[in-house]
């Protein structure tokens, strides 16, 4: 496939009933100042040149940004294409992960630009546990299919 790939794991938990999502706010200067609403992602990122298997890029990606394994087996949620035109492969795996825990990788860029300055940022500044309405408006779209599916799948 020659488009450009994203494989993550969206980790799933039931609380107090509720079935909930953990998902990821993007770190560094472009996202901090952006409206909460919209900007939140599925963890997330491009296979490696070597990476074939894309459920291992999936779990090797949720370990990078949230300091986590994801052991066991996987849902399939299939994919969607993200308005960029990048094809986004998603698996679904229950779990719990405090959110004061979790740390992500630093990506390095030239901040502000045109600066001479390279700051070093977290891929993910926070991540945190939300119902399906609330994550719904929180992740980017089309992510939010995600949840949907998510939801069909649990039911069978």
């Amino acid at each position: 496939m020659g488009d450009k790939r994203s494989a993550g794991i969206l980790l799933y938990r039931y609380h107090g009933g509720e079935l909930q999502v953990l998902i990821g706010h993007p770190g560094g200067p472009y996202w901090a100042h952006k409206p909460d609403e919209g900007t939140w992602s599925i963890p997330k990122g491009e296979p490696g040149s070597e990476e074939t298997d894309l459920a291992a890029t999936a779990r090797r990606e949720f370990a990078e940004e949230t300091g986590a394994q994801v052991t066991g087996s996987l849902r399939d949620l299939g994919s969607i294409v993200s308005r960029s035109g990048k094809h986004i492969f998603v698996w679904a795996a229950p779990g719990d992960l405090d959110p004061a825990t979790s740390h992500s990788n630093l990506f390095s860029m030239e901040w502000p630009p045109s600066s001479g300055v390279i700051g070093h940022f977290p891929e993910i500044d926070q991540v945190g546990w939300f119902n399906l309405a609330d994550a719904g408006r929180k992740l980017r779209a089309p992510q939010d299919l995600f949840l949907e599916r998510l939801e069909q799948s649990l039911r069978s």
